[in-house]
């Protein structure tokens, strides 16, 4: 099966290589990708869009000479789940790792541009439970692998408008919370609640982490990839 992974804000391809091994050993093809502008100067990517990174994906589709699984972290599901809306009959699964499917017109988040990108905020930046599995010379190491993105495409509204996405199967790997509490967390966003419970076949898998599995729990995670992609 080729899988297509898509890494989250400020991450590349090479984020996913933790996960890599465990997956070509299980009889896949991983492909992680790249974001369009990632580590660009605004010069180079002030005009790039989350359409564009969506189309990026959608390319990775159609190069593959059979059905895919996506695989989508942090914001990273934004864009996956875009794919999956641009072509949901190739869609053998939908997988979101620490991160939900956006309902229609959402964006990503909001953060702060500095000389017309958006850079890595810090670690400190985020909540204390999303880092807290993180020892100090992890974060100092993955910090300096962090790169820049586009400035638009955090706060771009995502176009989604078949609703045969919704027949797509979808896995959520969740760092800490359980089903029942991450139902109840998205019941308080009616958009959220309705996109998920909308989605025909949806599993929810805690993961036992923070926000950045493929660095503090990687054998957890590829062996749930895995699980997944059965």
């Amino acid at each position: 099966m080729d899988i297509i992974l898509v890494p989250g804000l400020w991450l590349d391809a090479d984020s996913w290589e933790p996960v890599l091994p465990a997956l070509r050993a299980a009889g896949h093809e991983p492909h992680a990708l790249t974001m369009p502008g990632v580590g660009s100067p605004a010069a180079g990517s002030s005009d790039i869009r989350l359409t564009d990174w969506i189309a990026a994906v959608v390319a990775a589709i159609d190069a593959a000479p059979g059905d895919v699984v996506l695989v989508g972290h942090s914001g990273g599901g934004n864009v996956i789940w875009g794919a999956a809306d641009a072509r949901p009959d190739r869609v053998r699964r939908a997988v979101f790792v620490d991160t939900v499917p956006p309902p229609p017109g959402s964006g990503i988040s909001e953060f702060p541009v500095v000389d017309g990108v958006i850079p890595f905020p810090g670690w400190g930046f985020f909540d204390a439970d999303d880092v807290a599995d993180l020892d100090e010379p992890t974060r100092a190491a993955k910090a300096l692998t962090t790169k820049s993105v586009p400035r638009h495409v955090p706060t771009d509204p995502i176009p989604l408008a078949d609703g045969r996405r919704y027949d797509v199967p979808v896995t959520l790997l969740m760092g800490s919370p359980t089903q029942d509490e991450l139902e109840s967390f998205l019941g308080q966003w009616e958009s959220y609640w309705e996109e998920y419970r909308s989605i025909k076949d949806a599993e929810v898998v805690r993961i036992g982490s923070g926000h950045w599995p493929q660095f503090s729990a990687p054998e957890r995670l590829a062996e749930l990839l895995v699980a997944a992609t059965r």
